[in-house]
């Protein structure tokens, strides 16, 4: 599927081409950015890694998701730049951070805008408050920042929807047909809006030109089946613009249809493999290695594991159906991993002896490689030579993996070992994070 409107750069192919997360997020920030019109009436907003759409209606302006907190001023400055129509209403699509915290300074100005959400987003907003800190590492992990990000902790942190629904919700704006309908997805509060007059179709994070974000190891569970019941009730629609939540708009009613149909397959073929192994006996890392995406799949732009991975949406199926027993029976109650570690270095005959094996393997085996290089730092963390090695052969694992994800996995052991990572135990939130769970 091809992008048709300029827009701010990928972060996924900065961080492919080895930039930091963080720095990439950082980078693609604009505080001076304006409205682009993508079809009559109808505009994007870009301020960072996330899209913001405004509506203009003959009631007022229509707003789909509003940005990061970190946003707040960029969005404000760009739609009253262009715009002199009131806010009417404003959609929240889904309550993750870098889509529903950036309305504030409308509200500081005194606007009132009717903030709509399904009810699922209240909910979140309230276990958001019960775990913040672990939202902070969350996302220190996933975008390699060096300390603890804010994250929204009381309730005043929140801008709180007044108007929920259930299942479908059907407003009359302008005279125009908004039709809100519920999907679960990446999150269980997920809203897609049809503007069937315009042939308008916000996807929010249902579809964001990358392999979906259905397995992140780092976060909650994530629901591929109702996801593709999403995607082929919207491939339905006919629509010929698609705004989705990050990434550039997509035109034409074909390649529109075709990539949501696709993306289901995917999702679907995923699950039926999962479920396969579940059902043949296999361990759990048996299954995930034995998913593969289709051939005629593999090779499409919005199917690659830029962001999450097959083997990953495979666990989340896994978690979803087969509890958390791995197949391995010691795992059931196991020993701590630096007993384990302790017991394998005096095995090898000494952690240099593992290191030197760790360092042989990667030239052959960077995935073997990693558990030795692990094993050794894990029984001697004050060790140099296991320090360097762990830092070495995980640096070459994350820049042999494509994955956003798998790269803040490797590279927050790289910056433990290295010292240049705050320690997990210690510390509080000291600067806006990215993006949320």
């Amino acid at each position: 599927m091809a992008k048709d409107t300029p827009g701010a750069p990928d972060v996924l192919n900065l961080v492919a081409e080895g930039v930091r997360p963080s720095d990439a997020a950082d980078a693609v920030r604009r505080p001076d950015v304006v409205p682009v019109e993508v079809c009559p009436r109808t505009f994007v907003i870009q301020p960072s890694l996330v899209n913001i759409y405004v509506l203009e209606t003959d009631d007022g302006l229509v707003m789909i998701d509003s940005g990061l907190a970190t946003d707040a001023d960029a969005v404000f400055a760009a739609v009253r730049g262009r715009f002199d129509a009131p806010l009417h209403t404003v959609v929240f699509t889904h309550g993750h951070l870098d889509h529903a915290f950036g309305l504030r300074r409308f509200l500081d100005a005194g606007e009132r805008p009717h903030i709509v959400a399904h009810e699922n987003v209240t909910r979140r907003f309230d276990t958001y408050m019960r775990t913040a800190r672990l939202n902070s590492l969350v996302n220190k992990r996933q975008w390699q920042l060096p300390s603890l990000p804010w994250a929204p902790s009381t309730a005043g942190d929140f801008i709180w929807p007044d108007v929920v629904y259930r299942d479908a919700l059907d407003l009359r704006i302008g005279g125009e047909h908004f039709a809100l309908r519920h999907g679960k997805g990446e999150t269980d509060d997920h809203t897609w809006v049809w503007v069937p007059g315009r042939k308008v179709l916000a996807s929010g994070d249902f579809f964001c030109m990358t392999m979906p974000n259905c397995g992140n190891p780092n976060k909650v569970l994530r629901y591929p089946e109702e996801w593709a019941d999403a995607d082929e009730a919207m491939a339905a629609l006919g629509a010929e613009v698609m705004l989705p939540g990050h990434g550039e708009p997509i035109l034409g009613s074909e390649r529109i249809r075709n990539g949501l149909l696709e993306q289901a397959e995917f999702l679907r073929s995923v699950v039926a493999q999962t479920l396969a192994g579940l059902n043949a006996g296999l361990r759990h890392d048996q299954i995930a290695r034995s998913i593969r995406v289709p051939d005629h799949l593999a090779h499409l732009e919005h199917l690659q594991p830029t962001y999450d991975r097959p083997e990953f949406i495979a666990r989340n199926v896994i978690r979803r159906y087969g509890g958390w027993f791995d197949g391995y029976a010691a795992d059931l109650l196991p020993a701590p991993g630096e007993e384990i570690a302790a017991e394998v270095v005096e095995l090898a005959g000494g952690t240099d002896e593992l290191v030197a094996r760790a360092r042989e393997l990667a030239e052959t085996n960077l995935v073997l490689a990693c558990h030795l290089a692990e094993w050794a730092y894990l029984a001697s963390p004050d060790d140099p030579d296991a320090r360097a090695c762990v830092v070495d052969v995980f640096t070459r694992r994350a820049d042999a993996d494509p994955s956003l994800m798998s790269k803040g996995v490797y590279m927050r052991l790289v910056r433990t070992a290295d010292g240049s990572y705050e320690p997990e135990s210690e510390g509080g939130p000291t600067q806006p994070g990215p993006a949320g769970p």
